[in-house]
């Protein structure tokens, strides 16, 4: 009996949040060993799909980068990245977008709706679908400099930007109980395919429906101090600061550069958290601890 009432307990203490985020829309950036790892899979399923039945209103947007460097390996094509971003030359960008708008977004779909029941269901997306995500070739120059990094010569191809995501067609979806999976998988003004990095497809889409949290999945705690000391939550102000003084840096530089843009363009918070710890959604938006960083104006 007392196991039982623990758990009418924890219930309870969800009830604020749920009924906070009642009707709100979330963005989940999904990457990391939550995408490789079988029980990691199930759990963010799970979640996923419990964030839609009590009524919050969910988008995912999925990487797949060591899943296309395997592909390539295996068709004879040797990935090549310029100052962490892959070049996208016409040959992989077919690969990319096999990969990433077939395989990947198409698993979880599969995955999703294995856990969902009546009147909610995945859908799978590519930025081509319906224009949703026009994109063009991201400015190099502006890119680099903004993580501080030195603006490599040679040229990175198919590498794009957002320039405007198609909101009807995901509150369409949305309003009818769907949850969009997304590949991030941009077209250009002349059809074109451009590779996009998940973080910045995820930060731009959420933006564009002024959600209220995009959640980053990664393969850390979260952010860390100079001592190495979780931080559970930043100010945008804070977060700059870090990263000039060198604190926040490499893979996490990226993700940090996304959530102050998502900031600026309307989200209300932004949540860095450890995707390898089992329903590390739930725990982060439905109790008062949270496990990771949330970052906010």
């Amino acid at each position: 009996m007392k196991e039982l009432i623990e758990k009418a307990k924890v219930l309870q203490s969800a009830l604020p949040y749920i009924r906070e985020f009642y009707g709100k829309t979330f963005v989940i950036k999904y990457g990391g060993s939550a995408m490789t790892q079988e029980f990691l899979r199930e759990s963010f399923a799970k979640d996923v799909v419990l964030l839609r039945y009590v009524g919050i209103r969910t988008v995912v947007v999925h990487g797949g980068g060591p899943q296309i460097s395997q592909t390539l390996e295996k068709l004879g094509i040797k990935p090549v990245f310029v100052g962490g971003m892959r070049k996208t030359d016409e040959e992989t960008m077919h690969v990319v977008e096999m990969v990433l708008s077939g395989d990947i977004n198409k698993d979880i779909v599969a995955l999703i709706n294995t856990h969902s029941g009546q009147n909610i269901y995945a859908v799978g997306l590519s930025g081509r679908d319906g224009q949703l995500i026009r994109a063009k070739k991201i400015d190099k120059e502006a890119y680099f400099r903004e993580l501080g990094l030195e603006v490599p010569e040679e040229d990175i191809g198919y590498v794009g930007d957002v320039v405007d995501v198609n909101t009807d067609l995901l509150n369409t979806l949305l309003d009818k109980g769907y949850i969009p999976v997304i590949a991030p998988v941009g077209v250009g003004e002349r059809g074109e395919a451009y590779n996009i990095n998940a973080d910045i497809a995820a930060s731009e889409i959420a933006k564009a429906l002024r959600a209220e949290k995009l959640i980053f999945l990664t393969d850390t705690e979260g952010i860390k101090d100079r001592e190495g000391r979780l931080l559970s939550s930043l100010s945008k102000s804070e977060a700059l600061r870090l990263t000039l003084e060198g604190v926040i840096k490499g893979g996490m530089l990226p993700k940090v550069k996304s959530a102050i843009r998502a900031l600026e363009g309307g989200v209300k918070k932004v949540h860095i958290i450890d995707g390898r710890v089992p329903h590390s959604i739930l725990l982060e938006v439905f109790t008062e601890e949270g496990i990771g960083t949330e970052i906010l104006l």
